[in-house]
């Protein structure tokens, strides 16, 4: 798909949820409204990944209707893929389109069917959607892959998004290229299971494969980031890239869930405690200056005071310095929803528990960089960001305009973003 020959339409609005996959198919939604002859609309693009999503998507479609009473609304994304029909059910909605249908302009046209999802199932390709750029982001984008052959027992994504499928190498190089000649210093490659891309391609390369590609064949770009990964996953080309080449970032991101072994069985994942320790112990000792982040959940199924106090540990085993954690939310649909439950209580105070170990683990890490200077990106006025993912608040503007790539001395740290000046 190139990008629309129409201009953007300003009374067109599209709401994003989720992540970052979410976010890239939304700038390729902006590139298709006019040619979908769109007109006063807000367009919904959800997230499933937990009740308390859905629910935030519902409650913003109910404010849409009462902030816009003569526009279209369209509700789209995995929350609309997976359960249509109750999004249909909301007087305030006009249309409900799948996953599929979202990213072509005749599925988001004007049409007499209120609902139109296809089975997602039955997708086996990738489009490769080459959008010119992002409306209010410095660092862009690119999706490389779609869908998740695992069935992790609380996950519901796959049956939003599909089995795995990646976009061809040559249409990823492409996108990049295409971005960094229109100013983006930063790339993020991002998938629902970045780590599969590649499995359904001719030869089946692996991710490390297309990030060498990537750099080889886009010497302008300058920085090139991972989304979220699978630890088992990282193959060995990929962790030399990582370790060893300066336009990778310093910053991974790894799907872990839990530090347990028989709750990761539970969950079906593919790593033990022990593999997850090992791959960060031998990431930091490859490349010091990286940063790492993890997802872990709170409150799964059976899950006991022993099993939560192996997942707190993890934070620091792991010399975590970003911590995403979250209380276990049972999704209808999944193997998880149907085993023995924990009180939700208990699910909070273990999910706050965590929280606070995050923030005290990200206050070591800030700490690390008082009295330190380094580059960052300017994202907007006052704030920017390390390669490694590490947040900077600044003053004096003038001096640092966003998309530029300037230097800072960093003073002190507030708990959440280090404080700089120019250097």
């Amino acid at each position: 798909m190139n990008a629309s020959a129409h201009p953007p339409r300003p009374d067109v609005e599209i709401v994003t949820f989720g992540c970052r996959l979410n976010a890239y198919e939304s700038e390729a939604m902006r590139d298709l409204v006019g040619d979908a002859a769109l007109s006063n609309a807000v367009i919904f693009n959800t997230c499933a990944v937990t009740n308390e999503a859905v629910r935030q998507a519902r409650q913003a479609i109910r404010r849409a209707r009462r902030e816009r009473p003569n526009a279209e609304i369209i509700v789209t994304g995995c929350a609309a893929q997976i359960d249509p029909q109750s999004f249909a059910a909301m007087p305030e909605v006009s249309r409900v389109i799948g996953n599929t249908e979202k990213m072509s302009a005749a599925g988001l046209g004007p049409s007499v069917e209120r609902v139109r999802v296809a089975n997602i199932m039955s997708v086996r390709e990738t489009a490769p959607h080459l959008i010119e750029g992002y409306s209010e982001r410095t660092r862009a984008h690119v999706q490389v892959q779609n869908g998740c052959d695992h069935r992790c027992t609380f996950c519901i994504i796959p049956y939003g998004r599909g089995n795995s499928r990646s976009a061809p190498a040559g249409n990823v190089v492409e996108q990049v290229r295409r971005l960094v000649d229109n100013g983006y210093q930063e790339i993020v490659l991002t998938g629902v299971d970045l780590t599969s891309w590649g499995a359904d391609l001719p030869g089946q390369p692996a991710l490390g494969n297309l990030v060498a590609r990537i750099l080889k064949l886009v010497p302008d770009l300058k920085a090139l980031r991972l989304s979220s990964i699978d630890a088992v996953e990282m193959d060995a080309t990929l962790f030399d890239l990582v370790t060893n080449e300066p336009r990778v970032a310093p910053y991974l991101h790894l799907s872990l869930q839990h530090g347990d072994d028989l709750i990761l069985k539970r969950m079906k994942r593919r790593h033990s405690r022990a593999q997850a320790i090992e791959l960060c112990q031998r990431v930091k000792a490859a490349r010091p200056d990286v940063a790492l982040g993890a997802d872990l959940i709170a409150g799964f199924p059976t899950e006991t005071d022993a099993h939560f106090a192996n997942t707190l540990a993890l934070i620091e085993e792991c010399d975590l310095a970003f911590v995403h954690a979250f209380p276990f939310s049972p999704r209808e649909g999944t193997p998880a929803a149907r085993m023995p439950q924990l009180q939700r209580p208990l699910i909070k105070q273990r999910a706050a528990r965590l929280r606070e170990a995050g923030a005290a683990a990200l206050e070591r890490h800030l700490a690390r960089w008082i009295g330190r200077e380094a580059h960052a990106l300017v994202e907007k006025e006052g704030f920017a960001r390390l390669p490694d993912f590490t947040s900077v608040l600044f003053e004096a503007p003038a001096l640092a305009p966003a998309n530029s790539c300037s230097r800072f001395r960093f003073t002190a740290h507030d708990g959440a973003h280090l404080i700089g000046v120019a250097a």
